[in-house]
């Protein structure tokens, strides 16, 4: 898993937890306040931590934990429980299947297509892009070539466009392609957020027209380097659009690892996807377990 692949991922959280617990020959307060501050440094945000620390006491308190290693294990189970969300964070397997991707622009947002329209691939779907981000220089291009790349057709109309159009057009093709997943990149410009809602309500309109038996997914893709940007990101999107699902890129280099927990935490939408690296395997399906576990090894 994507998990054990980067010491980097989520190494200063790790080391910070694993710091507190072994500076400390048994369970305290003192302990418990160095845990949050811990947390806290990580990119967790505050509320997020307070929850935790506030379950992890009372952890303490009921189950009589008095050995360091004992809270390593709670704070596991607590991350674990705060994060999953069941079978949502898997992608909908049906088809024919029609994925809106948003997300600013440098988070990432064109190679996780790619990168999931590879893993589709992969599971011997169909795929076709829709590049519907008309407003951005080259995004078009940028599909254009990874389109080429994974033998994915594209659909696009000239800079400027009108992104409705684009998605029309897609998903006709689509149809009579008999596709099994269309994936529309759509434009991230939040400075307007009122266009951007008109917009995509707009293409939601043309899906539910044209394509109504079509499953509908919508994903926001976030920098997690970014940090809390991402948070405000996710905030803002999550107002606009009717998310379904992140994507969290870039979680090797500067990322601290808690903007995970704190995203999964604040927003009712699963994690679906990871990644740290550049190759077309480094965007794995998110596991909760697993994510709180990697914490500690």
């Amino acid at each position: 898993m994507v998990f054990q692949k980067k010491k980097s991922f989520f190494g200063r959280l790790q080391e910070k937890i694993e710091d507190v617990i072994l500076m400390r020959p048994e369970v305290d307060e003192d302990m418990l306040e160095e845990l949050e501050e811990a947390l806290i440094t990580s990119d967790i945000g505050m509320d997020t931590t307070e929850k935790i620390i506030r379950r992890l006491r009372d952890d303490v308190k009921r189950m009589n934990i008095r050995q360091p290693e004992g809270v390593k294990g709670q704070i596991k189970n607590i991350i674990s429980e705060l994060m999953d969300k069941g079978e949502a964070h898997k992608l909908s397997d049906k088809s024919p299947l029609i994925i809106l991707v948003v997300g600013v622009n440098g988070s990432g947002k064109t190679t996780s297509i790619a990168k999931i329209a590879y893993r589709l691939q992969k599971e011997g779907k169909s795929v076709l892009f829709a590049a519907a981000d008309t407003f951005r220089a080259a995004a078009s291009e940028q599909l254009q070539i990874w389109g080429e790349r994974l033998g994915v057709g594209v659909i696009k109309h000239k800079e400027g466009a009108d992104p409705a159009a684009v998605i029309f057009d897609a998903v006709h093709a689509a149809k009579a392609r008999e596709t099994d997943v269309l994936i529309c990149d759509t434009a991230g410009r939040l400075q307007n957020k009122k266009n951007l809602m008109a917009e995509l309500e707009k293409m939601y309109r043309v899906i539910e027209r044209e394509y109504p038996e079509a499953e509908r997914e919508c994903l926001l893709v976030l920098d997690a380097a970014t940090g809390k940007n991402a948070v405000s990101q996710a905030k803002e999107f999550s107002q606009v659009a009717q998310i379904t699902g992140i994507v969290l890129t870039k979680l090797d280099g500067t990322a601290k690892g808690g903007i995970v927990i704190t995203i999964a935490d604040m927003f009712d939408i699963p994690v679906k996807f990871i990644g740290a690296g550049e190759g077309m395997e480094d965007l794995e399906p998110f596991d909760a377990a697993e994510f709180a576990a990697s914490l500690f090894e």
